[in-house]
């Protein structure tokens, strides 16, 4: 029986991946130089990167080596988020290589396929490689046939591992994504796909799981009985930027409510898993997918909107359909707003409004657990009417941390009770900063932990949700709310129906 103490410590070691490399596809693109070469800095700066680790940079750009180096020494150096250290960057960047070719370039595949081959001597690379497609979904398939045609997906014919990262969105509705679903399972083995969704990276994201099952406070109280509702808010300040061809075609609810909200949800409604194991996890958050119900009449239980110009933080911002590249006559939703349920016994009743929006008064990603009013309140009328519902509130992003409102007594003679909150700061509670979301991702592609990585069954559930409400929105206009406003007047009207208000972010 081995030492329990011994085993714990072992836990706690960091996390050294074998060596191998990491093959980026789209490596000249935003996400490449924003987040991915400044996560595989800070990995190097801490020390997590196996000796001989490789870049592979792959790229329709006629570049040397050099320019990638000069490219990616400009992207770490913007986005690193441990100190800089020039000693370090030297050491990771002479294992930098650039291939250029377009994806339907058979020679420049088997050039990058040649080019695994000759790691295995050159940096005792066992036949190790992680391919992230950091390229537009359209091309998923071409690079996928790719790969099956040169075997650099064939882990036997490879002689070690081959991974892959797929970046939403995972198909564009549920038809494609089984579609593309087979094809990635056909071309790597299930288990080597690695369905990427930064928000399970957020440290306060992977704190809901904390919070719940490592404290008794929480769970007896986190159902149907105590609970009255969830909101769950994702509110962005910002507009379309430069995406316009991307978002105009999928809109806020493919682009971020069939992924990073619904995970969310499933987090917060999941059960208890057996362990941490992976499998344990999806198999539990699978579950909630499947639960959950929309609202009978999505007419009313739902709400598309597009922002108008307005004023954003004191700045003009143009309207959703004077950005550039919109189509003047574009329907596509900015703001969606949800009342979805849970048919189990832990949430029967208990509604979740789900929202999102761009161009909102101020970014802010939060879930908020609206606790019921307490049966009978002993204390002065006036004072009742000033309590609120008790709040948990887990602040996602920027502010990250937990919220805790509750009624208190305010100091003096009299009996008088107000709400008060008490708040916690991963900034202020822990010396140690939290990993970006694409570090502590990619290093656990590297090292092949799958526990934050949804799977095919997950993404397919997630499509049934968003379907129906897809069809059911074919044909309407949006409504519309001025920039700096939070959401369609409409939003705020489906909630006041049964009594209830959106919380103030």
């Amino acid at each position: 029986m081995g030492n329990p103490l011994r085993t714990a410590q072992d836990r706690r070691l960091p996390r050294i991946p074998e060596p191998c490399a990491l093959v980026i596809f789209g490596v000249t693109g935003d996400l490449s130089r924003k987040k991915l070469i400044p996560a595989v800095y800070d990995l190097a700066n801490r020390g997590l990167l196996p000796p001989g680790f490789v870049v592979l940079g792959f790229a329709r750009r006629d570049w040397g080596d050099g320019d990638f180096e000069s490219l990616a020494y400009e992207a770490a150096k913007k986005g690193a988020r441990t100190p800089w250290r020039e000693d370090v960057w030297q050491r990771l960047a002479s294992q930098f290589q650039f291939i250029p070719g377009s994806f339907d370039d058979d020679t420049a595949f088997d050039t990058l396929a040649s080019t695994l081959d000759e790691l295995r001597e050159r940096n005792g690379i066992a036949g190790n490689a992680a391919f992230y497609f950091s390229i537009p979904p359209a091309a998923f398939p071409l690079v996928l046939n790719q790969l099956n045609r040169t075997g650099m997906a064939d882990n036997a014919k490879s002689g070690g591992w081959r991974r892959v990262v797929v970046e939403k969105p995972f198909g564009n509705d549920l038809q494609t994504a089984m579609a593309l679903n087979k094809l990635v399972d056909e071309v790597f083995t299930p288990q080597d796909v690695f369905r990427i969704d930064h928000y399970l990276g957020k440290e306060t994201v992977q704190n809901i799981l904390a919070l719940r099952f490592a404290n008794s406070l929480f769970e007896p109280v986190w159902n149907s009985k105590y609970v009255d509702s969830v909101q769950i808010t994702m509110a962005e300040d910002v507009g379309i930027g430069t995406r316009a061809a991307f978002y105009d075609s999928a809109g806020a609810a493919r682009d971020v409510l069939q992924n990073h909200l619904l995970q969310l949800l499933a987090l917060v409604g999941m059960e208890e898993p057996t362990s941490f194991d992976p499998n344990e996890i999806r198999a539990e958050k699978l579950k909630v997918l499947k639960a959950i119900s929309l609202p009978q009449n999505i007419a009313e239980g739902s709400v598309r909107g597009q922002y108008l110009q307005g004023w954003v933080a004191g700045e003009r911002a143009v309207g959703y359909l004077e950005e550039k590249g919109v189509p003047a006559e574009s329907t596509t939703e900015t703001y969606v707003a949800v009342r979805l349920g849970i048919q189990n016994r832990r949430w029967a009743g208990v509604p979740f409004f789900v929202r999102v929006g761009k161009r909102m008064p101020r970014r802010v990603t939060e879930i908020a657990i609206l606790f019921k009013r307490a049966p009978h309140l002993p204390f002065d009328p006036a004072d009742v009417e000033m309590l609120g519902n008790n709040q948990l509130v887990i602040r996602v992003q920027p502010d990250e941390g937990v919220v805790l409102k509750f009624g208190s007594k305010v100091p003096g003679t009299t009996m008088e009770v107000r709400d008060i909150a008490m708040d916690f700061q991963y900034g202020e509670a822990f010396t140690e900063s939290s990993p970006e979301a694409y570090e502590r991702l990619v290093l656990d592609v590297l090292v092949g932990d799958r526990t934050l990585f949804p799977d095919a069954a997950e993404v397919e559930q997630s499509w049934r949700v968003i379907d129906p409400l897809e069809e059911a929105w074919a044909g309407t206009g949006p409504e519309r709310y001025r920039a700096g406003e939070w959401g369609p007047r409409a939003s705020d009207e489906m909630l006041a129906r049964e009594g209830r208000a959106w919380r103030r972010a």
